[in-house]
């Protein structure tokens, strides 16, 4: 009853039940309501008000920043375990903070440092909007993190975060333009990036030219990025923090790339990932089970794929991805 009466305008909403829909919806406020807040007071009302922010600005010391990137790792940690609905609000206040540390920061000295935490919080905040189904607030997120990375002179960051926008074009039904994305991404950083973040970004071009029916180009960038990875099990790469990935994540890509290219030998390479897959990463088992119901779809068995989507359901239902939720409906239309 209060749902109708919200929408017809009928009952105000108030800020109780936004806050618990936020969280089911995985919304912001602003997403929410449909239409802007209303304007906050005016933030500086002279220069001397103006100076004592940029004098604040200017003494956030590294321990602040090393606090920026905890609260960063934090909701990265509990978003891969509980899916990211429940951390818009929490999100969208680290942001905030960030952007207005940035924004009164003057010097180099000052505003590198935390434009190089806004870039990586931006990038996480707007994968967690790809995985609720808020594409516009996604791609403003890329926008931001990809502003912030150019102030802070950091071309991994900066490629990491036009790759990784390139996933919005394909949700949107433009791979091929996510191809150009990924591949001008890869010449923005060179052979000034990472093995590890080459490898990724190979991958990346790999899954956007299956999407975009470009086969021979998809097994090229897949043969690259197996080429790059650097051997051993550690996925963190202290330059680019943002990347998990070593030689099992990228068993799981590979196989899920050659899911999407209607490979047999897909099935081989998920399971293998299925074995060795971080359990702290619910939302990627959800993928990696919706990757073997498509390569047990792309096989004729169907009973196989029936039950990996039944698991890849469960999770991505756990973790409120709509994303994945999205993948599983549409493989089980083809059941």
């Amino acid at each position: 009853m209060y749902v109708s009466e919200w929408e017809n305008g009928r009952r105000t909403l108030s800020d109780r039940y936004a806050v618990i829909l936020r969280q089911l919806l995985g919304v912001t406020d602003r997403e929410l309501r449909g239409a802007p807040l209303a304007s906050a007071p005016p933030m500086a009302d002279g220069y001397d008000e103006l100076l004592g922010r940029i004098d604040s600005a200017s003494s956030v010391s590294q321990s602040m920043v090393k606090t920026f990137n905890d609260q960063t790792e934090l909701l990265r940690t509990m978003d891969r375990q509980l899916g990211a609905s429940g951390l818009v609000d929490q999100m969208t206040g680290h942001l905030a903070r960030l952007e207005d540390a940035l924004n009164f920061a003057v010097l180099p000295t000052a505003r590198q440092p935390v434009a190089l935490a806004l870039a990586g919080a931006a990038t996480l905040a707007a994968w967690q909007a790809i995985d609720s189904g808020a594409v516009e607030r996604a791609w403003r997120h890329y926008e931001l993190a990809k502003r912030a990375a150019h102030d802070a002179e950091a071309p991994m960051y900066l490629a990491h975060a036009m790759a990784e926008q390139a996933y919005v074009l394909c949700e949107a039904g433009r791979p091929s333009l996510g191809v150009d994305l990924v591949r001008d991404a890869q010449r923005t950083v060179g052979q000034a990036g990472s093995p590890r973040l080459r490898a990724w970004l190979y991958a990346a071009e790999a899954e956007m030219c299956a999407h975009a029916g470009m086969p021979d180009d998809c097994r090229r960038a897949l043969d690259a990025a197996l080429a790059s990875i650097p051997p051993g099990s550690e996925d963190r790469d202290p330059d680019m923090l943002s990347i998990f990935l070593n030689g099992a994540h990228l068993a799981r890509w590979h196989g899920n790339v050659l899911a999407l290219l209607g490979d047999g030998d897909a099935v081989t390479s998920l399971y293998d990932a299925l074995d060795v897959v971080d359990p702290t990463f619910v939302r990627a088992q959800a993928g990696l089970h919706t990757d073997l119901a498509q390569a047990h779809v792309a096989r004729a068995e169907y009973d196989d794929a029936q039950t990996h989507l039944r698991q890849a359901r469960l999770l991505a239902s756990r973790t409120g991805s709509v994303r994945q939720r999205r993948r599983v409906d549409l493989l089980s239309a083809r059941l």
